[in-house]
C-alpha cells in the first residue's frame, strides 16, 4: 500500500513538497515533459487549496489533491505513461466539478481530457450497483446507455479501466475512516466489480489487494480468525521456508540455473475461499506454505519443476502446467505441491521473470504508447481486448445489466468453451455444451429451427460437444419446433438450464391433446426398449403425482416430467423392491467393491465410516482412516493433501483401515439392436459398449443380405436400470440404427 509519508515528499506543515515528488516520480518512470506533471500538480494543488478555503471538501479531511497523487504512484507500479498519471491527478477536481474538463482539455491537450472523460462514464456504475438498494443494477435505458459508452471507452483505450481500478484502489484504502454504511458500499461494489476487472486483466497484486481489502470490511470476524491464524504461525512458517530455499538454492546452482527464490505471501481472502469451496480447516490449506521460483528462460523452468521433484515427492493431481496451457487472463507459471521436509506440504511456483512481470501487471505488461507502433500489441492484450468486446455483445443481446458483475466475477477457468460464430463472434458456454446449446445461446428461434450443424466445415450430430476455438454454424429449417428427444437427459443433446428451459417452455404453449399424443408415444417407445409391459397407466399415473393417464402423457409431452422418470417408477410396481434387480435384469454376479460399508478398521471393532469426498479412495487404493467428531471414520488416499495435513496437525486422530471382501452386484442383460448393414457398425457399436464401462459377455451377429439389414444380440452386465436405459439411448443415436430394445426371453 501507498504510505504517505514515506513514499510522499511531505514539508514540515504536512503539505507536498511537489517539486521533491516530481524528481521522485522521475526517478521511477520516464516523462516526456515533466513541466506539463509539474503543472498538473501544482494546478490540482491549487484547487485543492480553494475547496478547503471555501469549505467545499467532498468528505471531511479529504483532499483531491492528495487523492490523485496516489492514483498517480498506483499507476507508476503498473508502468502506464505520462499522460495517464496527468489524468489521474486531475480526475477528483474534475468529477467534482471545481474545473471543467474544456479547461482541462485546453490547458493540457485531447489526450488528458479523453482519459478523464472516460474515467467519468465508468463512475456510472458506482451508482447503478448499489448494495443498498436490493443490490441489483438499475436497468433504465439512460444506465444502459452509460454502461455501453463505459465498455467502448474501455476497449478503445484500455488505459480508462487501469486508471478507474487506480480509483478505487485508493478508495477501498481510505475507507477505514468512513462511515459503515459508506465503508460497505465501496466494499461491495470493488468485491463485485473491480476486482474481477482486475482479474481478467490480468493485474495480480492489484486484485489480490482489492479482493483482501474488500474481504475485510464485507467479512469482518472471517478476515480477523484468519490473519490471527497467519500471525500465529508466521515465525515457524518463515524459519521452514528458509530452510527450504537455502536447500533449493543449492540445488539450482548445482544445476548451473540462475534462480530467485522467495517465499510467496497467502492472501486471506484465497485461503478463506478455499476453506469455504473444500469445506476445509485452515490446518488443512497445504498451500500456506509456499515458494516461488523465477528464473530466465522456459527451459529454465521444466529444469527447475524437475529439482524439485527430485527433492521432494510431489502430490498427485497437483500439478498445473499453464506455461503450455495458459490461463484466459495470459496467467503463465508452473504450479505443483509436495510433501517437503519435514512430512509438510508446499506450493511451488516456477516461471520466468517476463511471465512474473505480466502476472503482476498483465495488459499493462503489453501496453505500448507515444513513439511505438500501437499495432505491435501483443497477442495477451489482444485477448484482454477481445474479452471486453464479448461483454460488449452480451449487453447489447440480453438489452438490460442486471447480470454485470455476475459475468465480470464468473471465472475464466476450465469449465467454460469458447467458440465462433460464422462471423466470429466468440460465445462461450459450459464445458460440454451442444450445437443445440449454441443455437439457442444464439437466439430462441435459431434454436427452435435447429436441425444440425457444422463444426470447423465438418457436420458433426446435435450431441457433440463442443470445444474451444471450434466454429459453429447451424443448419436451421423453416419450421420453428424442437425436437422433443432433446429434453430426454439420456440422449445428450442439451447440456444447459437456458436452453431445457427454452425447449420447455415451446412445449408448454402447444396444445394440450397434441402433448398428449407426443407423451403417450415417447413413454410407449422407453417402455418396449426397457421391456416393461402390463403397467397399469393410472396407477402410474398416481404415483408420479398426477390424476389420469392423460395428465401424466400432457406433463411428458411438455416436457414437465422426464420419461426416464416415469419408467424407474413403473419397473419399482411391477417387481417388489427387494427382487427389482434379481428378477428384472437377471441372475446376480458380485463384481466390485462396495467403497462405504466394505472397510475395516484395525483395533477399534466395527465404527460407521465414510468415503472421504475430497478424494474419493477406491478399492486396492492405498488407505488411512481420521476419526471425525460424531461422524465416524472418514477414510482418504493415503497420498491425499487433505489426509497429510490431518496427520501432520492431528496425529491423534489417525488410525489404520484396509479394505474388506464384501462386494456389490451386477446384472446380465440381452440387447437386441436391429440396423441397417454398414461399415464399421460393429465398431460404433462396441466403442459406445467401451465408454459406457460395460463389460461384454457375448456378441452375436446376424446378417441379412435380402435388406441390408443386420441383427446383433448382445449380453452386458449392468448395475442398475438408469444404466441399461442410458446404454440404450446411446446405442440409439447412432447412424443406421432401426431399433434397439431389451431383449425377453
Amino acid at each position: 500500500m501507498v504510505k504517505v509519508r514515506e513514499d510522499y515528499a511531505v514539508t514540515g506543515d504536512g503539505q507536498v513538497d511537489i517539486e521533491r515528488w516530481v524528481r521522485q516520480i522521475e526517478s521511477q518512470t520516464h516523462l516526456e515533459n515533466p513541466d506539463q506533471f509539474r503543472r498538473a500538480c501544482e494546478k490540482a494543488a491549487e484547487i485543492d487549496l480553494k475547496a478547503v478555503q471555501e469549505d467545499r471538501l467532498w468528505a471531511p479531511g479529504a483532499s483531491s489533491f492528495r487523492t490523485g497523487i496516489e492514483m498517480a504512484q498506483v499507476l507508476v507500479e503498473l508502468h502506464l505513461d505520462q499522460a495517464s498519471l496527468v489524468a489521474a491527478i486531475l480526475y477528483r477536481a474534475v468529477r467534482e466539478e471545481r474545473v471543467p474538463l474544456a479547461e482541462i482539455r485546453a490547458e493540457f491537450g485531447d489526450e488528458v481530457a479523453n482519459l478523464i472523460d472516460g474515467v467519468q462514464q465508468m463512475a456510472a456504475i458506482s451508482s447503478m450497483h448499489h448494495p443498498l438498494k436490493g443490490n441489483v443494477l438499475g436497468q433504465s435505458q439512460g444506465q444502459l446507455d452509460n454502461v455501453r459508452k463505459m465498455l467502448v471507452t474501455m476497449i478503445d483505450d484500455v488505459r480508462v479501466a487501469l486508471i478507474k481500478l487506480a480509483e478505487r484502489t485508493c478508495a477501498i484504502r481510505a475507507v477505514k475512516d468512513v462511515s459503515p454504511e459508506k465503508r460497505m458500499r465501496v466494499a461491495k461494489e470493488v468485491f463485485d466489480i473491480y476486482a474481477p476487472l482486475a482479474h481478467r486483466l490480468g493485474i495480480g497484486h492489484i486484485k489480490w489487494e482489492l479482493e483482501d481489502l474488500s474481504f475485510r470490511y464485507l467479512h469482518e470476524s472471517a478476515y480477523k480468525k484468519i490473519a490471527r491464524l497467519l500471525d500465529e504461525k508466521r515465525l515457524d512458517r518463515e524459519g521452514y521456508i528458509r530452510r527450504v530455499l537455502d536447500t533449493l538454492r543449492g540445488e539450482l546452482e548445482e544445476a548451473g540455473i540462475e534462480g530467485e527464490l522467495s517465499g510467496r505471501a497467502k492472501h486471506i481472502y484465497s485461503i478463506w475461499r478455499k476453506m469455504r469451496r473444500k469445506g476445509i480447516d485452515f490446518s488443512q490449506v497445504y498451500d500456506v506454505r509456499a515458494v516461488r521460483i523465477l528464473v530466465p528462460e522456459v527451459r529454465d523452468c521444466y529444469a527447475a519443476l524437475g529439482i524439485v521433484h527430485s527433492l521432494w515427492r510431489h502430490i498427485p493431481n497437483e500439478f498445473d502446467d499453464y506455461i503450455a496451457s495458459p490461463k484466459e487472463n495470459g496467467y503463465q507459471s508452473l504450479h505443483t505441491a509436495v510433501i517437503g521436509p519435514e512430512g509438510k506440504v508446499m506450493e511451488v511456483q516456477i516461471r520466468t521473470h517476463k511471465m512474473h512481470e505480466e502476472a503482476e501487471l498483465g495488459v499493462c505488461a503489453h501496453w505500448l504508447y507515444k513513439g511505438t507502433d500501437k499495432g505491435n500489441k501483443s497477442a495477451g492484450y489482444d485477448a484482454k481486448i477481445n474479452w471486453l468486446r464479448q461483454v460488449l455483445e452480451w449487453q447489447e443481446e440480453l438489452g438490460d445489466i442486471s447480470g454485470l458483475a455476475d459475468h465480470l466475477k464468473s471465472d475464466v477457468a476450465s469449465d467454460r468453451v469458447y467458440v465462433f460464430t460464422p462471423e466470429g463472434h466468440v460465445v462461450d458456454l459450459p464445458q460440454g455444451a451442444t450445437p443445440v446449446d449454441f443455437a439457442y445461446r444464439v437466439h430462441t428461434e435459431i434454436g427452435h429451427a435447429c436441425r444440425g450443424a457444422r463444426v470447423n466445415g465438418r457436420i458433426v450430430p446435435l450431441t457433440y460437444p463442443l470445444k474451444t476455438g471450434d466454429q459453429v454454424f447451424v443448419l436451421t429449417s423453416n419450421n420453428l419446433a424442437p425436437s422433443r428427444d432433446w429434453l430426454n437427459s439420456s440422449l445428450g443433446y442439451i447440456q444447459t438450464s437456458r436452453a431445457r428451459a427454452k425447449v420447455t417452455h415451446w412445449f408448454k404453449q402447444q396444445d394440450r391433446g397434441r402433448n398428449i399424443i407426443d407423451g403417450r408415444a415417447i413413454l410407449e417407445d422407453e417402455f418396449k426398449r426397457l421391456s416393461l409391459h402390463d403397467v397399469d397407466l393410472n396407477d402410474l399415473a398416481v404415483k408420479v403425482n398426477y390424476p389420469a393417464a392423460e395428465d401424466m402423457f400432457a406433463a411428458v409431452g411438455a416436457g414437465d416430467l422426464r420419461p426416464t422418470h416415469v419408467a424407474h417408477v413403473a419397473q419399482q410396481m411391477l417387481e417388489p423392491r427387494t427382487q427389482q434387480l434379481d428378477l428384472k435384469l437377471g441372475a446376480r454376479r458380485n463384481k466390485t467393491y462396495d467403497t462405504e460399508s466394505d472397510i475395516q478398521i484395525l483395533g477399534v471393532g466395527k465404527l460407521k465410516t465414510q468415503v472421504a469426498k475430497c478424494c474419493k479412495p477406491l478399492p486396492g487404493d492405498p488407505i488411512g482412516g481420521y476419526i471425525t467428531v460424531g461422524r465416524g471414520v472418514t477414510v482418504h488416499r493415503q497420498d491425499c493433501l487433505t489426509f497429510l495435513n490431518l496427520r501432520e496437525f492431528e496425529p491423534n486422530r489417525i488410525i489404520e483401515v484396509n479394505w474388506g471382501g464384501r462386494q456389490e452386484s451386477v446384472y446380465p442383460v440381452d440387447i437386441e439392436i436391429e440396423a441397417y448393414d454398414r461399415s464399421g457398425l460393429l465398431r460404433d457399436i462396441t466403442q459406445v459398449l467401451t465408454s459406457s464401462k460395460s463389460n461384454v459377455l457375448s456378441l452375436h451377429t446376424q446378417s441379412n443380405r435380402d435388406d441390408n439389414t443386420a441383427t446383433m444380440t448382445v449380453t452386458v452386465e449392468i448395475s442398475s436400470l438408469e444404466q441399461l436405459a442410458r446404454l440404450l439411448a446411446q446405442i440409439r443415436n447412432l447412424p443406421n440404427i432401426i431399433d434397439v430394445r431389451r431383449k425377453r426371453s
